[in-house]
């Protein structure tokens, strides 16, 4: 049995990092394009806060019925409240607002600029001299990431709402316990961990979008693809993140 070939991996891995830099280094220059970022920024914000929104209430709401059941069993259900919002605003409102995002707008992105390398506008631009990563890539990345932390409180908010009228209404928490235990253990350190949590899944989940479609190839078939892995990274990326940024995050609250 012959030794796998990592060329193309680490190509790709290679390959994506220098992107990134690239990237980091065009958002300081000039001139932005803030048209293409507002276009940007809507499109995702458009396509992702419905289901955004509506994915976030059964999501809050099994994890308040589990929770539920466990705190009932050794009489503590007034404590429904504290493990909403620990759950709601550390874990629940940034991972499913990148979810939606990386599954409808970073596979849009990738789609979008796969369709223009194919076609070769991407070489037409450098031809002319304009960097494809500034005009391009940067306000999608951008795009993604500030989607990504204005959605992420929106979701919380839902998702505590449903969580509320689920364990008052279906399983006689009192109203008042539930909403005092909501600050027992968050308070602004966790929103603000929760905001860079979902910044930097936004910037992740464009990134990948962006470095997928600006190297795709074999055609159409390729594009078709690229969004596959687009998906598939993203989610990859998400919990790799998710790990070590509530690791950091638990230590720096300690």
């Amino acid at each position: 049995m012959g030794t796998p070939d990592l060329t193309k991996p680490l190509a790709g891995i290679g390959g994506f990092f220098m992107m990134a830099a690239h990237t980091l280094r065009a958002i300081a220059g000039r001139p932005f394009a803030w048209d293409e970022f507002v276009r940007q920024a809507w499109f995702v914000a458009r396509v992702s806060i419905m289901p955004t929104l509506l994915l976030s209430i059964p999501f809050t709401v099994m994890t308040v019925f589990i929770l539920n059941i466990l705190l009932m069993e050794v009489g503590a259900a007034d404590l429904s409240g504290t493990g909403a919002a620990l759950g709601a605003v550390t874990q629940i409102g940034p991972v499913v607002t990148v979810l939606v995002v990386a599954g409808a707008g970073a596979t849009a992105m990738c789609a979008d600029l796969g369709a223009r390398t194919i076609r070769d506008e991407l070489d037409a631009m450098r031809v002319m001299g304009i960097d494809p990563v500034a005009a391009l890539v940067v306000p999608r990345v951008l795009a993604a990431t500030l989607v990504a932390v204005l959605l992420s409180p929106l979701v919380t908010c839902v998702g505590l709402i449903g969580g509320f009228a689920f364990s008052v209404y279906f399983q006689n928490v009192t109203p008042g316990a539930f909403v005092y235990g909501l600050t027992l253990l968050v308070g602004l350190p966790e929103v603000l961990i929760a905001l860079i949590k979902a910044a930097l899944f936004g910037l992740a989940a464009g990134l990948i979008a962006c470095y997928q479609g600006i190297s795709v190839g074999g055609g159409p078939a390729g594009v078709g693809n690229a969004v596959n892995e687009t998906v598939v990274f993203s989610f990859v990326a998400l919990f790799f993140i998710n790990v070590v940024a509530t690791a950091v995050g638990v230590k720096a609250t300690a």
